[in-house]
C-alpha cells in the first residue's frame, strides 16, 4: 500500500474518533477538539491526492477510498451536528440525495465509458461545506461565527441542489438508453 492510500486511511480512520469526540459531552471543548481532528483529515483529502498526483501513486483503490473516505467524513460531521440541533435533518437529507444522485449518475456514465468530472459549482459546493462545518466546531467561540455557520451552510444547500441539477440537465443523454 503506498503513502497516498495509507493517508487515506487515516482520514477513514478518524472518523470514528471524530464522532465519538463529538458526541462525548463530558469532554471539556470537546467541538473544539473534533473540530481540529476534521481539519486534520480534511487537510489530509488534499494531500494524499497531491502525493498520488505528483509521484504517480494514483490507484484503483485510492480512485474509490478516497472519495467515499470523503463522503463519510463530511456526512459524519453533518449527521453531529443534526444530533446536536445545529443543522435540521432535512438539509443533510437534501444534501445526501444529491450524493447519491451525482454518484448513481457518475456510475451509469462509466457503465458507458464516460467520465463525468467534479464542475466548478460542485468543487464550490464541496469547499462552501467544509468551511461552514469547520466553523460549526467553533460556533461556542462567537455569535458571529455560528451565524456565519449557518449561512454557509444553508449557501451549501442552494449550490448542492444546483450542482446537482446541473450534473442531471448535462449528463441527460446519459438516460437515452435504447433496448
Amino acid at each position: 500500500m503506498n503513502l497516498a492510500n495509507k493517508i487515506t486511511l487515516f482520514r477513514v480512520i478518524m472518523i470514528p474518533v471524530y464522532v465519538v469526540l463529538m458526541i462525548m459531552t463530558n469532554i471539556p471543548n470537546n467541538y473544539l477538539i473534533a473540530g481540529i481532528v476534521f481539519i486534520i483529515a480534511s487537510i489530509s483529502d488534499f494531500v494524499d491526492g497531491q502525493i498520488a498526483r505528483k509521484c504517480n501513486m494514483v490507484t484503483d483503490f485510492g480512485k474509490f477510498v478516497d472519495p467515499l473516505a470523503d463522503k463519510l467524513l463530511v456526512m459524519a460531521a453533518m449527521l453531529c451536528f443534526v444530533e446536536i440541533n445545529f443543522i435540521p435533518a432535512w438539509v443533510v437529507i437534501t444534501i445526501l440525495a444529491r450524493e447519491f444522485i451525482v454518484t448513481g449518475l457518475r456510475t451509469l456514465a462509466a457503465s458507458n465509458g464516460v467520465v463525468i468530472a467534479a464542475d466548478k459549482i460542485g468543487k464550490l459546493k464541496t469547499t462552501t461545506q467544509m468551511i461552514a462545518l469547520v466553523l460549526m466546531h467553533f460556533s461556542g467561540l462567537s455569535e458571529t461565527i455560528y451565524t456565519v455557520s449557518i449561512v454557509l451552510m444553508y449557501a451549501a444547500l442552494i449550490l448542492t441542489i444546483v450542482s446537482g441539477v446541473n450534473y442531471l440537465i448535462l449528463n441527460k443523454n446519459l438516460f437515452n438508453v435504447k433496448e
